[in-house]
């Protein structure tokens, strides 16, 4: 591939270039720090919660396997994409070979839905430990726990996998410039000289699919809980477990709108700035990875005193 200044090439792309922030370059040093600073958040708090749940015995329990499996997916999503952006913007490394661009994309597409169903699955564990406690143990087992792995692992890997292979087998043969940080599909597909329509309307149908049905038992769970918790008498149970999924709620719907508002913004970009869903994009593959660790972990009594535990040895 010969690629020129304005981006046109004149052979088969074999790299793109990513273009982070078009109209507003004077972001990228100002929002460098930020970025760096919740990348090392996310992968220093997920990392100590790992470590915590392999150590301590007390918490090898079903519930923790859950978290574990989280933490896993939120550190794989953070190295896929916040490294290479923060290359972008420190030392101008803006090329991405064709290959690792679709599987940047797969990555992100995959991990991002795993995510979405391990929120589903602990939000059904949560909705088994407060509705049916006496049951809790013979139904949430760790053989539950390696089936719902199975199940996360095969269902979103084998449904987002036609994403990236549709957009690879497109013909990109105008520019070479994405206009994004990362491998996002509905940037790279726009380059091509072909039409998009049936890998767009491929990925709209699996994204709405998986997340919105993830979405959809999430908030069921969340309601059962919540007709369950109201008919509680025990003093402080109400506040205890309302504080609880509270917070775990608010998280997952923090990780669904701002994937909606992403969408919104590119569906309405004649109205607002194209850096906008550029900037939300690179921000969900980082802030719902800093938050998860200290709302479901850090605000668990049991694993706060385990991190103290392994606190107190290291010293």
């Amino acid at each position: 591939m010969t690629a020129h200044q304005n981006g046109t090439i004149s052979s088969e792309v074999s790299d793109f270039l990513l273009n982070c922030f078009v109209r507003s370059h004077t972001w990228q040093l100002s929002f460098s720090l930020p970025l760096s600073l919740l990348f090392f958040l996310a992968m220093g708090a997920n990392g100590v919660l790992l470590i915590t749940i392999w150590l301590e015995a007390s918490l090898h329990e079903p519930m923790y396997y859950l978290l574990s499996i989280l933490s896993l997916l939120d550190i794989v999503l953070c190295l896929t994409v916040i490294p290479k952006v923060l290359a972008i913007f420190w030392f101008e490394l803006k090329y991405i070979s064709f290959y690792a661009c679709f599987l940047q994309m797969y990555i992100m597409n995959c991990f991002l839905a795993m995510e979405s169903c391990t929120f589903m699955v602990m939000a059904y564990d949560r909705y088994v430990a407060i509705c049916h406690p006496l049951r809790y143990p013979s139904i949430i087992t760790d053989q539950f726990v390696v089936k719902a792995a199975i199940f996360i692992l095969a269902r979103n890997s084998i449904v987002t996998m036609p994403i990236p292979i549709l957009s690879s087998q497109l013909h990109y043969c105008g520019t070479n410039v994405i206009d994004n940080c990362i491998c996002a599909n509905m940037f790279v597909s726009r380059l091509s000289c072909n039409d998009v329509t049936i890998s767009r309307i491929y990925q709209f149908v699996a994204g709405w699919t998986l997340l919105g049905s993830d979405l959809i038992l999430i908030f069921l769970s969340y309601t059962l809980i919540l007709r369950a918790v109201l008919r509680l008498k025990a003093e402080g149970a109400v506040a205890k477990a309302l504080s609880t999924c509270g917070s775990h709620f608010i998280l997952i719907l923090f990780f669904s709108t701002i994937l909606l508002v992403f969408v919104l913004t590119h569906v309405v970009k004649k109205k607002v700035s194209p850096d906008v869903p550029v900037l939300l994009n690179v921000l969900h593959h980082v802030i719902p990875a800093a938050l998860n660790p200290i709302v479901y972990g850090v605000r668990t009594q049991e694993i706060k005193q385990g991190i103290q535990r392994l606190l107190k040895k290291g010293w």
